[in-house]
């Protein structure tokens, strides 16, 4: 099997694996007169907030694991393939100079233990940095028993690492991947490698995590726990949540699929944990520990807190401000700079600023009054 065979295999079972923020894919056609020109590439927004072509694609598809919610387990009966890194990182190249795509995103199955997976990782981005010259954008998976050493190594030569939690702890792990160990197989993984940031102060990677949703019956709150512990202790950038979908031919295939809403309530929960000075404790759950999908948990607080003690936008500091609807933190930061120069009076002001008037005129205060036809606005 070539090269380009290969990767119409491995990429795209990436669709598993959430990676920076996608905003398209394409599948470039075979251009007639360059045989190696085809592969799964993906529009997508880097942490910078740059925009670049990434390509998602798997190192190997074959795995030893049998986690049971998993399309790449050990037994299921589909066609797999590997790239030697020398393919791989020679495909990419070729790519990347024909202007296809700029970054790349590798991750794997395992067969011959996470350290032995973790060797081959690293030595595609070993070829990429240092015998291409590549200096793009590198984001490379960690696998589970990866050691601290190679950990380090990854470090050293991409731009985003991350390690693949699943579940938010042992118990949910075990319904879900009964051979796979949560502390230290993964989570230890993640400390380490904000230990390692920490020991040498410099430029190192960021790092991200992945949850399958609902996959082990786990409820919100647990998720959000794990995710607002690995913010504030392992330097994480960010919690992917992949809402569950039952693959044929896996011990979980009748077990039923989260709906999209939760997946997208979750990421709203994580940002306001990350970006906003929320905390778990204030996020709106019903007694069942899940977060009601019929609302912005935003919006569901600022119902509770704010519609009866609304906040003046001329005097409120940074953290209350990022707690109203329709003011994020870009938002917070021009209105901050804006009120050195006058006060504030009209929803346009706002507007103008980049807040959603509209959204956040139930919760606020303009010089003192509440901004007409308020009721008329309440946000939906």
């Amino acid at each position: 099997m070539d090269a380009l065979a290969k990767l119409e295999l491995l990429g795209p079972p990436t669709c598993f694996e959430p990676a920076e923020e996608m905003t398209g894919s394409s599948r470039p056609r075979r251009d007639p007169s360059r045989d190696e020109l085809a592969g799964f590439v993906h529009q997508a927004v880097m942490p910078n907030g740059r925009r670049i072509v990434l390509l998602k694609t798997m190192l190997s598809s074959a795995c030893e694991r049998d986690c049971g919610y998993c399309a790449f387990r050990q037994g299921r009966d589909f066609r797999r393939a590997t790239f030697t890194p020398d393919e791989l990182a020679g495909l990419f190249v070729q790519f990347h100079r024909k202007g296809i795509a700029e970054g790349i995103f590798l991750s794997s199955g395992i067969v011959g233990g996470g350290p032995h997976v973790q060797d081959r990782l690293i030595a595609t981005a070993e070829l990429l940095r240092r015998r291409y010259k590549f200096r793009g954008y590198i984001h490379l998976k960690i696998m589970p028993g990866a050691e601290r050493e190679q950990i380090a190594a990854a470090m050293r030569l991409v731009d985003r690492v991350s390690v693949n939690l699943e579940a938010p702890n042992t118990e949910r792990l075990a319904r879900m991947a009964p051979h796979k160990n949560f502390a230290e197989e993964l989570l230890l993984r993640l400390r380490w490698i904000e230990e390692i940031r920490q020991e040498s102060p410099g430029r190192w990677p960021s790092s991200t995590t992945q949850f399958v949703v609902g996959g082990a019956d786990e409820n919100d709150v647990e998720l959000l726990t794990t995710t607002e512990f690995l913010h504030r202790y392992a330097g994480l950038a960010r919690a992917y949540f992949s809402r569950f979908s039952p693959v044929p031919d896996t011990p979980l295939e009748n077990h039923p699929p989260t709906p999209a809403l939760r997946e997208h309530r979750l990421y709203q929960s994580s940002f306001l944990l990350r970006d906003y000075g929320f905390t778990v404790e204030e996020l709106p759950f019903d007694a069942g520990g899940n977060l009601p999908l019929e609302s912005d948990p935003k919006l569901a607080w600022a119902r509770q807190h704010l519609a009866h003690a609304p906040v003046e936008v001329n005097s409120a500091d940074r953290r209350t401000l990022l707690r109203v609807p329709g003011i994020g933190p870009k938002g917070v930061e021009n209105l901050l700079r804006e009120r050195r120069r006058g006060r504030l009076r009209e929803l346009a002001d706002l507007s103008k600023l980049g807040i959603v008037a509209k959204r956040a005129a139930r919760f606020i205060l303009l010089d003192g009054h509440r901004p007409s036809h308020q009721l008329a606005l309440w946000p939906v």
